[in-house]
């Protein structure tokens, strides 16, 4: 009876603590998914071109989002790139404003995501959709007619995949993904495989609406990443539409290193035709 007794203590115990486990990851969860959240303006300005300049865009829900944008030369389209969820606009910005991009004139607007260091709010993931759309109408609105690329890395792939299903595909030349999931509800099972994935608010089904993209997509993934292994980039790229060109490319590297290492090839692929 002493055994049976002290095996019921001990199994009441683990209980009570999977359940606060349970209730810290509900109450903290968006704390884990946008750590980047907060913090102070980093100062990049010796790295980007003089062109380039700080910009507010307004949100239809009253948010204030700092952004990066560089005007396109003539004849040439636009980036609009969307970061990922511990990172900032400067580390793309500084990207596409420079080597094959910027030798063909391309235009860059880099938001950082409501609550991100600059931008008003707190980020949820209708929140920063709406961030999406709003930076991709502000792109439009400073350079009429000018064509769209989408460009997003990790969480930033997921915010290009919704700004593409519901802007649709009138103005845009295509989707170009690094290290994307095809859903948080698949990452969390992933790294956190003992809790519940229903727990999560911010579910990022990128898987279905990627059917409703109608424009070319081009996904890269580092064979060694460890934050979003290759296999859901891979599942992202078969559920687009079958009649959409959609291309998973595996290349050597990780989560971070993989950054770029197809700029030329995609430049090249999105470039607008005169």
């Amino acid at each position: 009876m002493t055994l049976l007794r002290a095996a019921l203590i001990a199994a009441g115990l683990l209980f009570i603590l999977y359940g606060a486990v349970i209730a810290a990851f509900w109450w903290f969860q968006r704390g884990l998914l946008y750590p980047g959240q907060g913090g102070a303006v980093p100062v990049t300005g010796a790295r980007l071109p003089p062109e380039v300049e700080t910009i507010s865009v307004a949100t239809p829900d009253g948010e204030r989002l700092r952004a990066l944008w560089l005007p396109p030369a003539e004849g040439a389209g636009v980036v609009v790139t969307f970061h990922g969820n511990a990172s900032l606009p400067e580390w793309h910005a500084e990207r596409f404003a420079a080597g094959p991009w910027r030798a063909r004139g391309w235009g860059v607007m880099a938001p950082a995501y409501r609550g991100y260091p600059g931008s008003t709010g707190r980020p949820s993931e209708a929140g920063l959709i709406a961030d999406g759309l709003a930076a991709l109408a502000e792109a439009r609105r400073r350079a009429p007619g000018v064509p769209v690329l989408l460009h997003g890395h990790s969480l930033g792939a997921a915010v290009a995949v919704a700004a593409a299903a519901r802007a649709g595909g009138t103005g845009l030349l295509g989707l170009y993904l690094e290290a994307p999931f095809d859903s948080m509800t698949a990452m969390a099972r992933h790294h956190f495989r003992f809790l519940p994935a229903g727990l999560l608010s911010d579910t990022w089904r990128s898987d279905r609406i990627v059917g409703a993209v109608s424009v070319p997509i081009l996904i890269v993934h580092g064979d060694a990443d460890p934050v979003i292994p290759p296999k859901y980039g891979a599942r992202l790229a078969r559920t687009a539409h079958a009649e959409v060109p959609s291309d998973f490319v595996e290349v050597p590297g990780d989560h971070v290193s993989i950054l770029g290492v197809r700029d030329a090839e995609a430049e090249r692929r999105f470039r607008p035709v005169p």
